[in-house]
């Protein structure tokens, strides 16, 4: 019998060696056409992938753009004027702009309207006048004023507390990871994440009205909003904050006197230090467009006593 017997009939001997050889040519060609179809679908990637890149990058290149529009502007205005207030030029929102292949976007805000909250330690020394008015900003954002110990111990170089509510390295060991105080100033309010009391809530409450800058800075009080105006004295309320702005008007006031001489708020006792009609920390918010790249960028500008602006930082983001 010229097939092979082994329990039951198989295949002829001739039949078995071409079903092998086909078998082993349709099993080559399927596997060639699945490394070709995935090396087809790989290439597509990395294309797509080198055009993200490339569209992200131009779009980053329109942000820096409008970033230099924004130190432009700042030391035209400085030529210009003395005094900073909502009506100059710095202070209008750049629309929407289109530009070859995208579009641009940005605003500049004062950020000496906000409040530094690293002016809480002065000289190394906790500044009581400061400490005051963060502690009303927070009460008055429904939040604990004894979070101001905290960021005072975060800040200043001593490993002491400064009162039950503060905390110092003893209490960042015991965290997971374990960390110890900065014992410097604040580089970004997103630090605030790493002070004890601090929570994400608290932030958000916060972010619109502080800032973080690298040196001692005064209010400038023809930028700050009614929140921040309704922190530089015990009991004005948000009628006696509303009544500074409009007094203020568009130009804003002259000089620190006629500020709190102002019938308005007269009776409030405001205190003249730490307050100013200048600014030299400001804020580009820059947004751009490119293809699918799209970037936000946050820029803090300096703007020098000798009038030149410089970037101290820049994130995309978050600041």
């Amino acid at each position: 019998m010229n097939g092979v017997w082994n329990g039951r009939y198989l295949s002829r001997p001739g039949k078995s060696q071409s079903g092998v050889a086909l078998i082993t040519a349709l099993l080559v060609v399927a596997i060639v056409t699945v490394i070709a179809t995935s090396m087809a679908t790989r290439q597509q990637l990395d294309i797509r992938r080198s055009g993200n890149v490339l569209e992200h990058d131009q779009a980053y290149m329109f942000a820096l753009g409008v970033e230099s529009w924004g130190r432009s502007i700042l030391i035209q205005d400085r030529r210009e004027n003395a005094v900073d207030n909502l009506s100059e030029p710095w202070a209008t929102v750049l629309p929407p702009l289109s530009v070859e292949g995208g579009k641009v976007a940005g605003h500049i805000e004062d950020m000496q309207g906000r409040f530094n909250i690293n002016n809480l330690v002065k000289e190394d020394k906790p500044s009581a006048m400061d400490v005051q008015r963060f502690e009303r900003l927070l009460k008055q954002l429904e939040l604990n004023p004894s979070l101001s110990q905290a960021v005072i111990d975060w800040i200043d170089s001593d490993s002491e507390k400064i009162s039950t509510d503060g905390a110092e390295d003893d209490e960042y060991l015991g965290h997971t990871p374990p960390y110890r105080t900065a014992n410097n100033m604040i580089n970004s309010i997103s630090e605030l994440r790493l002070i004890n009391g601090f929570t994400k809530e608290a932030i958000e409450r916060l972010s619109p009205f502080i800032t973080a800058l690298p040196t001692y800075t005064h209010i400038n009080i023809n930028t700050a909003p009614a929140e921040i105006l309704m922190v530089l004295a015990d009991g004005i309320t948000k009628s006696d904050a509303d009544g500074m702005i409009e007094d203020r008007g568009t130009k804003g006031y002259a000089d620190i006197q006629k500020f709190i001489t102002s019938p308005t708020i007269k009776s409030r006792n405001i205190p003249a230090d730490g307050l100013g009609i200048s600014s030299d920390y400001f804020l580009v918010d820059a947004a751009s467009l490119f293809g699918k790249g799209q970037v936000r960028l946050l820029c803090l500008i300096h703007r020098t006593a000798d009038n030149k602006a410089q970037t101290l930082i820049r994130a995309q983001g978050v600041y």
